[in-house]
């Protein structure tokens, strides 16, 4: 942040610098953008300059003033249609879509700051064209500066469309997230048919607030806390379970390695949502697991103990909530060792087998070989990964819907006001709230707190990761 207050002042200070001490053309460069350049007899420069000024001075005029001059409301004109007698068809008004408003507000405001971006650099860049005109220096021309495009600064023109596409496909639709959680955007609020509007920070309390009739904050606290829980033994449990399958396969008493690696790499070859559906229907309450189970008499005793009600004839596997989500993190290992197996196999190949020859002659057993040497150095080069793991499994999607969707049905009554079921995920939802109950308001808000907790334990985790210097351990 202090580097980029930095940039900015200093981008400031250059450019009263250029309006203070520019001759006459750089100061005609602050009204119309090509004038310096076409005054250093840049000719080409001089008209794409232009022309993006006058651009965007006819998309402002045409299309962007109009939507900022309603963003403050996002619309007042409701959609009407009324049908004509005379001409025998409906006719709708001129109504306002308050989305599109919204829409075509942040972009706007996007193109804004990016236009003076590009105004600040290009007075700037005009002023230092007239100081090297005047020490006698050679000054680029158009070809020469698309020639360094392609020479030494050709990292610019890498980064431009990659930098360009993050813009377009994630900084535009994260900031049109963020102020739809300011809004009232719901099913009531349906755009065209209805308008929208500004509420402030409602929605916020909403989802931390709990009464009879408004469940959000319990359904918030109910739900988080199972996501924290399915994130840490969803990537702990695949992390641990990968490293130990990884050690067993490349041990040498085992037999047929590539026998056992291959049974497992087959796993991923399959695709994940397949694989989910079929493990669905597998512990369905009619499914093979559950025949099996009630042929060998283990519904009976699970019965017994008390782990199965005694009204039911099967194990609700994906029906009931503590078996449900023992169910999932247990079908999550099978899916997720895999994947870790096979990047520990890599590092485990790599560990200095001095370090290990040492402590074996200095009479360490398996496990202090283990707990000393392979786990720190594991945890040494995986652990940015371990980190999006967790991020990750924080947003694990796909696990959570194919297995649950039309199978579980929530029985608290406080979480089906809110939309939400005991198994759920923040990101599962957020997703139901938007695809089935069209609660885009509460879906925004609920998104923005994934960022910030996502973005604040990534930050945390990966500052005391990278913190010392851990290297000369393993040299």
């Amino acid at each position: 942040m202090k580097k980029i207050l930095s940039s900015m002042g200093n981008a400031l200070k250059h450019f009263g610098q250029s309006v203070v001490k520019g001759d006459i053309w750089v100061r005609l460069s602050a009204v119309i953008m090509g004038a310096g350049y076409l005054g250093r007899r840049q000719i080409i420069k001089g008209i794409l300059m232009t022309l993006v000024e006058l651009v965007f001075i006819v998309y402002m005029a045409t299309v962007g003033m109009p939507a900022l001059s309603k963003f403050g409301t996002l619309g007042t004109v409701q959609y009407d249609s009324v049908f004509n007698l005379i001409t025998m068809k409906n006719e709708v008004n001129d109504y306002d879509h308050s989305f599109k408003i919204l829409l075509i507000g942040v972009i706007t405001l996007v193109l804004i700051v990016g236009f003076l971006v590009i105004y600040l650099a290009n007075m700037i860049n005009v002023y230092k064209l007239q100081c090297a005109k005047k020490e006698g220096r050679h000054i680029n021309t158009f070809k020469e500066d698309m020639r360094s495009y392609i020479n030494e600064k050709f990292h610019i023109t890498l980064l431009f469309l990659p930098c360009a596409g993050v813009l377009i496909f994630t900084i535009i639709p994260l900031i049109i997230m963020i102020a739809v959680a300011f809004t009232n955007y719901d099913q009531g609020h349906m755009p065209p048919a209805a308008l929208f509007t500004w509420v402030g920070f409602r929605n916020f309390k909403t989802l931390f607030t709990s009464t009879t009739t408004i469940t959000f904050g319990y359904a918030f606290r109910k739900v988080l806390s199972w996501t924290f829980i399915w994130a840490f033994f969803a990537t702990f449990t695949a992390y641990l379970g990968g490293i130990l399958l990884a050690m067993f396969i490349n041990n040498q008493k085992t037999k047929l390695p590539k026998l056992w690696r291959t049974l497992f790499v087959i796993t991923i070859a399959v695709p994940q949502f397949v694989s989910l559906l079929l493990v669905r229907n597998f512990f369905a309450t009619t499914g093979i697991v559950n025949t099996i189970c009630s042929n060998i008499g283990l519904t009976g005793f699970l019965q017994q103990i008390g782990l199965v009600g005694s009204h039911l004839n099967y194990i609700p596997f994906l029906t009931d909530p503590n078996w449900a989500k023992f169910m999932i993190i247990i079908i999550n290992i099978w899916i997720g060792v895999p994947y870790q197996m096979l990047i520990a196999t890599g590092v485990l190949m790599n560990i200095p087998a001095e370090l290990v020859e040492s402590a074996r002659i200095d009479g360490a057993g398996p496990f202090q070989v283990f707990r000393k040497i392979t786990m720190p150095y594991m945890l040494f080069i995986t652990g940015p990964s371990l980190i999006t793991q967790f991020i990750a499994n924080i947003n694990n999607f796909n696990v959570i819907y194919l297995l649950t969707q039309d199978v579980y049905k929530t029985s608290n009554q406080a979480l089906a006001n809110s939309n939400a079921k005991e198994v759920d995920l923040l990101v599962t939802w957020l997703f139901r709230l938007t695809s089935e109950y069209y609660n885009y308001k509460m879906a925004s808000v609920i998104g923005c707190v994934v960022f910030v907790i996502c973005a604040a334990f990534t930050l945390i985790a990966f500052r005391r990761m990278i913190k010392g210097d851990k290297e000369e351990s393993f040299q």
